[in-house]
């Protein structure tokens, strides 16, 4: 093993240490403050170098420091908490191209199907589309290389993916060009066609679903929060009034969150100009100087839909984050109905921060949390509905399930998806005479053959139940309802919106997920 430069690597890696060190302090290098007083600072990460010393000198073979160095970084993130953490450089780029809503290439989704890899998705107006590709294809090779050589230069390896493989190939500069080949069936019979595809910039997609439902109700489902998050619904929602949109479904349910600004932007499209969107609140300064974390969000147009326009939003356990910012504003503002169930409870601020002496890399460090328009911050709280509608897990599942079979071989029908009645498709019911029937024949099953054998025909039965029946979505189908009833919008509002102090309050308080009586109800002043 190499050991002559072993001593210069050591102090290297400890003067690397020491500088992210400062970084995290703010550049406060001299010391540090914890909670027992003042701590001097090297002291502290003497025991860092004393582990990398022993590494550089004792390991049985020649480590590579680069690992060791993000391994390290990797741990000390790890001790903050769960949103922080450190971005490799692919990482980062693909977290880049994703809160840009915007990537380079050509805009195709592929999948594994057995060891082939299939068309799954042309993003419209993407090249590939553009080009002639389809959903459905079969890629036979990428650029002449063809999937059985991928397959071979593998070998038996566990770890190998081939769609991986083929996504490494088809990736590239904007401008560059791929040659695709697919197999494709036209007509019964399959034949082979080559397509040439120019890379290009190519829009990610915020909104997973937005049609306008039966009733003149217009839905519109967003998937994370991106930059073009807010341009995109502005579209759709412009769209949704040329239609004789009469109200509004926002479902945020599912949804991460992502962009604070993103947030902002979105309650922009519905709230007075000047609202109060959120705040955020850093730790306070050693010197007293005003944290740079510190920022207050306000609207700063005027809204798309009138203000007295119905809106009801869709939120469950899945809503958080920048979801969250957009749940809180508009239940504080009365700008529309909260339904579903309790949000998820990430009210902190992640920052990005690069990594200058680890190119293209970056920490994702909490540095704030973020208030509500109620001046409570819901981190590990979460906002209540006002309206409660609880799903059980099974029937979240099989309603996702549902949803998914609605565009699986045809993405182009997503926003056609089939939420049950209130998307205007049928719902199944059982009939309790089949239910009797079946466990009948299960139990036949398993005194002749086993039980073994009857589980097996059990999971196979509940699977083909599962692809057969068709299930409710409940909440959108309630919201439907509320939206339906007579009154009008604000004797609706007044009947269902909670006091803000019951749904929005501070980590550790006694909350209830249960909708007040709508006698009881309270506006808000």
């Amino acid at each position: 093993m190499q050991r002559k430069n072993s001593k210069a690597e050591f102090f290297a890696l400890l003067t690397f240490l020491a500088a992210l060190t400062l970084l995290l302090t703010n550049g406060f290098a001299p010391r540090i403050h914890a909670q027992g007083g003042e701590v001097d600072l090297y002291p502290k990460i003497e025991p860092i170098g004393e582990v990398l010393s022993n590494i550089l000198d004792e390991f049985v073979e020649e480590p590579d420091l680069d690992r060791v160095v993000e391994g390290a970084i990797y741990g000390m993130m790890a001790t903050l908490g769960e949103h922080n953490g450190f971005i490799p450089a692919e990482a980062l780029t693909e977290m880049r191209e994703d809160t840009r809503g915007e990537f380079e290439g050509i805009g195709v989704s592929i999948k594994e199907d057995a060891k082939d890899v299939v068309i799954y998705m042309p993003i419209e107006g993407a090249p590939a589309a553009k080009a002639g590709l389809q959903a459905g294809d079969i890629i036979v090779a990428v650029d002449d290389v063809t999937m059985e050589s991928l397959w071979e230069e593998a070998g038996n390896s566990p770890a190998f993916r081939i769609v991986n493989a083929v996504a490494d190939r088809i990736r590239g500069e904007r401008g560059t060009s791929v040659k695709i080949t697919v197999s494709r069936d036209e007509g019964g019979f399959r034949q082979n066609l080559d397509f040439m595809v120019k890379r290009a910039k190519v829009p990610l997609e915020s909104i997973k679903e937005a049609r306008v439902l039966p009733e003149g109700i217009g839905y519109i489902r967003i998937k994370d929060f991106k930059d073009n998050t807010a341009r995109d619904m502005r579209k759709r929602l412009n769209e949704f009034k040329d239609e004789g949109m009469m109200a509004f479904v926002l479902d945020l349910r599912w949804n991460p969150g992502g962009l604070l600004s993103a947030s902002k932007e979105v309650c922009d499209l519905f709230l007075p100009k000047k609202s109060l969107v959120t705040y955020t609140r850093g730790r306070q300064r050693e010197n007293g100087s005003e944290n740079t974390d510190n920022m207050e969000l306000y609207t700063e147009h005027k809204p798309v839909l009138p203000l007295s326009f119905p809106m009801i939003i869709l939120v469950n356990g899945d809503t958080a984050s920048s979801a969250e910012i957009v749940t809180g504003a508009l239940q504080f503002h009365k700008r529309a109905l909260i339904l579903g169930e309790k949000t998820f409870g990430k009210g902190s601020v992640q920052t990005i921060i690069p990594l200058t002496r680890l190119k293209n890399t970056a920490l994702r460090l909490t540095t704030a949390l973020y208030y509500t328009p109620a001046d409570v911050t819901i981190n590990h709280q979460g906002i209540l509905p006002d309206v409660s509608v609880p799903m059980e897990r099974s029937h979240v599942n099989a309603l996702l399930n549902q949803m998914f079979r609605s565009y699986e071989k045809d993405y182009m029908k997503r926003n056609a998806q089939n939420h049950g009645t209130a998307s205007g498709n049928s719902v199944s019911e059982e009939d309790p005479n089949d239910s009797v029937k079946k466990d009948a024949l299960l139990e036949d099953v398993a005194a002749y053959y086993g039980e073994d054998v009857a589980n097996i025909l059990r999971d196979r039965v509940s699977l083909k139940e599962r692809d057969e029946k068709t299930v409710e979505d409940l909440p959108l189908l309630r919201a439907v309802e509320i939206i339906q009833e007579d009154g009008g919008w604000p004797a609706i509002l007044k009947k269902y919106h909670r006091d803000v102090s019951e749904t929005q309050m501070a980590e550790g308080s006694v909350a209830s997920d249960v909708t007040k009586s709508p006698v009881e109800n309270t506006e808000v002043q």
